[in-house]
């Protein structure tokens, strides 16, 4: 176990050290829900005056939004660089060097909370200083921020079970397209209870919809859905932790599935 934590380390230390060296790679998970939330919160803040919205500030309420995108955004450019190890072959020789192959997946987890941490301090940085109302206390806050960290879990877990299948920066695709589809079908600008139709639907069953409902009443200092809310984050890492681990699996058997002989003996993820 101890060689297995420092092999993680050690990978997310090079991460960051690359991220460090050539930064532009890293800001799209910043920049894109910063741009989103600046039109949000701007050009659709008359919204808030719509019968029914009941909530006490737009910005905020787009805010939750926003920073479980950041979130999950850096879940997904971080696991990026592991579908690129494989195409590379760096990601072969890594794990011929680790008698524990879930290293390889622990490092970019650990990279990946480091970065969401960065990220988030950025987005709460610049909604505060443009004003944002915050009611919550420090307690709120923290959970919050649990949620958050949570749901940048479950995404890593998740873009680096594909990652490890498909062994291919094209995994990108598919990582990147149901996140944003489970973002955009959430209760994005109006309360779920405004929703109509297909839309309202699909937010109903949607697993995002407890954690911002919670995060939302976490800044009012009004929880809700708080033990649903934990519930379906903790979930969603535990079906991702066994996506990757049996990703893992087949990466060890190599591209095709073959090849896992040699692998294999010196003991997997």
């Amino acid at each position: 176990m101890g060689r297995t934590l420092s092999i993680a380390l050690g990978l997310a230390r090079r991460s960051t050290r690359k991220v460090i060296r050539n930064p532009i790679p890293g800001l799209p998970p910043a920049l894109i829900p910063l741009f989103m939330f600046a039109a949000f919160a701007g050009a659709l803040s008359a919204l808030a005056n719509t019968k029914g919205f009941g909530y006490y500030d737009f910005t905020a309420f787009q805010f939750v939004f926003i920073l479980y995108m950041g979130a999950m955004l850096v879940a997904a450019f971080c696991t990026f660089e592991l579908a690129n190890d494989f195409e590379s072959g760096v990601a072969n020789r890594l794990m011929s060097g680790a008698p524990r192959r879930m290293a390889l997946v622990i490092g970019v987890l650990v990279f990946s909370l480091a970065r969401c941490l960065v990220t988030m301090a950025v987005i709460w940085g610049i909604a505060l200083l443009a004003g944002m109302p915050v009611r919550g206390d420090a307690l709120d806050i923290a959970a919050f921020t649990a949620l958050a960290l949570l749901l940048n879990i479950a995404a890593t877990l998740y873009g680096a079970g594909i990652a490890l299948r498909l062994q291919s920066i094209a995994a990108g695709t598919l990582v990147l397209i149901p996140i944003f589809m489970v973002l955009f079908t959430s209760p994005v600008f109006v309360p779920r209870e405004r929703l109509s139709g297909w839309l309202k639907t699909v937010a109903d069953i949607n697993p995002l919809t407890p954690p911002i409902e919670a995060g939302r009443g976490f800044m009012a200092d009004d929880p809700v859905s708080v033990g649903l809310a934990f519930a379906v984050t903790a979930g969603l890492v535990i079906v991702f932790a066994l996506f990757a681990v049996t990703g893992m699996r087949k990466a060890e058997k190599g591209p095709g599935g073959g090849g896992g002989g040699r692998r294999s003996k010196r003991g997997g993820g």
